[in-house]
């Protein structure tokens, strides 16, 4: 029977088991879904202006007429092309002059006509939604293929994004130097997805996109879809470097426990939105990780920890899992600047 690590590393703060994990309908954008209004929703009726099919957001234009007779037009964001493909979507899905009716949740600036997709109708009677591929999770069902170990593709599911979202809005204990930084952080200029400055772990491993994993002799190798990230976990018996480079994603060594593998990940490079919103993580943080599938194999379940005496007053874990997904088709996301901070620019 596959079981958790013995080593007791991993704990939960009393405060973030009461954050639920339930899925709905709320999406988190790479560069933060804090700038919409979740509870709110607005219903589009027009006609298509703009259909971007872009990384790392595909953007629909609709323009629609108001009572008094005034044409507003709206931008719309949604996701990146992988999951459209995934869900259905093409780049031929909407066409400029198609009328639509989409639901959206607008953003908390009511000034601005810009919204996050929830569904689209069209005129012929389709209904394209963004994340259709995400409804129905391959670990609870009763078929479907089977993993024996490590190795394949896995997707994340709603599940895991939503609740490592909500985790990062929650946690409060950081350090004073952490709390000035929050305070200071502007989503709108200082978001590195924004600029498309991919995450660390563990965020890398909660973003809603396919990851491969290639078990080699000395090496595990970890890529996403997301902006090309790739980590490549040693596991040969060799040490951190004594010198070496502050990277993204940092330098990572594994070694096997029974059937669990542990990673300890150093040498990250400070990013200003690593784990919680609008706070820095610095270069002193430690990241351990233990992964280990379920009993089933057919889900990789993930427990993390982070350290960061700089900018955490405590340290951070947390629980995440990844559904075996051989059934899709790895599609990298490159990012571009000017997709990626449009809404900011207009």
């Amino acid at each position: 029977m596959k079981t958790r690590s013995s080593r007791k590393l991993f704990w939960w703060n009393g405060a973030l088991i009461a954050v639920s994990i339930t899925v709905n309908s709320a999406a988190f954008a790479h560069h933060s879904g804090s700038i919409f209004d979740q509870a709110s929703v607005v219903a589009i009726e027009g006609k298509i202006s703009d259909f971007n099919w872009s990384n790392p957001h595909v953007y629909i234009h609709v323009e629609s007429i108001s009572e008094s007779g005034d044409i507003r037009e709206w931008q719309i964001e949604t996701d990146a092309t992988s999951i459209l493909t995934r869900s259905g979507w093409s780049s031929t899905s909407l066409s400029r002059g198609d009328q639509v009716v989409v639901r959206a949740h607008p953003d908390k600036n009511k000034q601005r006509a810009h919204g996050r997709l929830i569904s689209v109708a069209t005129g012929g009677g389709a209904l394209l939604t963004p994340r259709v591929s995400f409804d129905s999770r391959p670990s609870e069902s009763d078929t479907g293929a089977v993993a024996t170990d490590m190795s394949g593709l896995w997707s994340t599911p709603l599940a895991t994004n939503q609740h490592l979202w909500q985790l990062r809005a929650t946690v409060r204990f950081l350090t004073a130097k952490g709390t000035a930084a929050q305070v200071a952080y502007d989503v709108t200029r200082d978001s590195p997805a924004g600029k498309c400055v991919a995450y660390p772990t563990p965020t890398f491993l909660g973003v809603p996109y396919l990851n491969e994993i290639i078990v080699a002799e000395d090496r595990i190798i970890i890529r996403g879809e997301l902006f090309g990230s790739e980590r490549v976990i040693y596991t040969d018996g060799r040490d951190h470097p004594q010198d070496g480079d502050y990277t993204n994603q940092g330098h990572s060594i594994g070694y096997w426990e029974g059937d669990v593998l542990v990673v300890e990940t150093v040498q990250l490079a400070e990013h200003r939105s690593a784990l919680i919103d609008g706070a820095p993580m610095g270069t002193s943080r430690r990241v351990v990780e233990e992964f280990s599938l379920s009993d089933d194999g057919r889900r990789l379940l993930i427990d993390f920890i982070v350290e960061d005496p700089e900018y955490l007053a405590e340290p951070f874990a947390g629980s995440m899992e990844w559904d075996y997904a051989p059934q899709f088709n790895f599609i990298p996301i490159n990012c571009d600047p000017g997709v990626s901070t449009k809404p900011w620019e207009e």
